[in-house]
């Protein structure tokens, strides 16, 4: 226990948790998704030789390191990540339902469910993670949370990897690979740990994304401003002109979540993760002290089809 009597927790277990026993259901793409070419803010990201990963990791089991130079084709990325009127026009026009719908459930972060809904099944090991029936992109908190937790210029969220392919398809673009996110969110400035250079965040003066400040996970002082989810277009961009890179939402990648190890433990992880995504940025939720993950070459791993108040997206478009 903390000073204040907050409980610390030392373990850094994965933070972002997955649906336990649920195939992975791969979505086909409806005849009637439209093939329109995206009408949201985009930024064009020069081609070339770019850096994957880090030489420094924080922390190594997630596969950070070694770092590698890859070459790019240029491309087109979304200035923000997918808002919720964006992802709202999508479903109008096509009908698509979630698989947080289907399953009829989502994962909710415990201080944001409303207290009607307190009873709720938690995580192993990351008990804040709730399961909460009804919760959904429409209803983030659960079931009638939809005018208190729903912003339209607000990352979309509880959107799974399967959703988030079907609305970039939809838009004419695809999800951006990991060397292609941390390409975009260097800007050109080389190896360098965030958007906006080397000047770490802390807990009373320095917000340049937002992320958890105070005591994870009990105590938030939201000194950034912001509890859940920030506007997508809030913070300052990076030289690119590209908002929220790190933290405010995980960010699906194309890729396949992969590390290459001789630890036994780190193996026994990954038989766990067969078929994982990447996820990229980190979220509001993070923190230095349990999940240092807001930074370029940091990473995650979902199943395809788990969803969460703080997993989104962005898209890219060939050029």
């Amino acid at each position: 226990m903390t000073e204040n009597g907050d409980r610390e927790y030392t373990e850094k277990t994965c933070c972002t948790p997955a649906r336990v026993g649920h195939k992975d259901t791969r979505y086909q793409q409806s005849n009637n998704l439209a093939h329109v070419r995206a009408e949201i803010d985009a930024v064009d990201v020069p081609g070339g030789t770019s850096f994957l990963g880090t030489n420094a990791p924080e922390i190594a089991g997630d596969g950070e390191s070694p770092m590698r130079r890859k070459k790019l084709k240029p491309f087109r990325i979304g200035a923000t990540a997918v808002t919720n009127k964006d992802f709202s026009e999508f479903v109008a026009a096509t009908d698509y339902v979630t698989e947080a719908e289907n399953f009829g459930w989502s994962f909710v972060f415990w201080t944001d469910i409303p207290a009607q809904l307190r009873e709720t099944q938690g995580v192993d090991g990351v008990e804040w993670w709730r399961r909460v029936d009804g919760s959904n992109w429409k209803d983030i908190c659960g079931p009638g949370t939809h005018e208190k937790c729903w912003f339209s210029d607000h990352p979309v969220v509880h959107v799974s990897h399967n959703d988030a392919l079907a609305y970039a398809r939809w838009r004419g673009g695809r999800l951006p690979t990991e060397a292609e996110w941390e390409h975009a969110a260097r800007a050109g400035q080389g190896d360098v740990r965030f958007p906006w250079g080397e000047r770490e965040p802390d807990d009373t003066e320095v917000f340049p994304c937002n992320i958890w400040q105070g005591s994870f996970p009990n105590r938030n002082t939201c000194a950034d401003g912001w509890q859940t989810t920030a506007p997508a277009l809030s913070f300052e961009p990076n030289a690119l002109g590209l908002f929220n890179m790190v933290g405010n939402v995980w960010e699906w990648s194309s890729d396949t979540y992969k590390v290459k190890s001789l630890k036994k433990s780190v193996r026994k992880r990954l038989d766990s993760m067969r078929g994982f995504k990447v996820l990229k940025g980190g979220s509001f939720l993070c923190h230095r002290s349990y999940c240092y993950r807001y930074r370029i070459a940091a990473r995650s791993g979902n199943s395809p089809d788990s969803t969460t108040t703080h997993q989104g997206f962005r898209v890219v478009w060939d050029i």
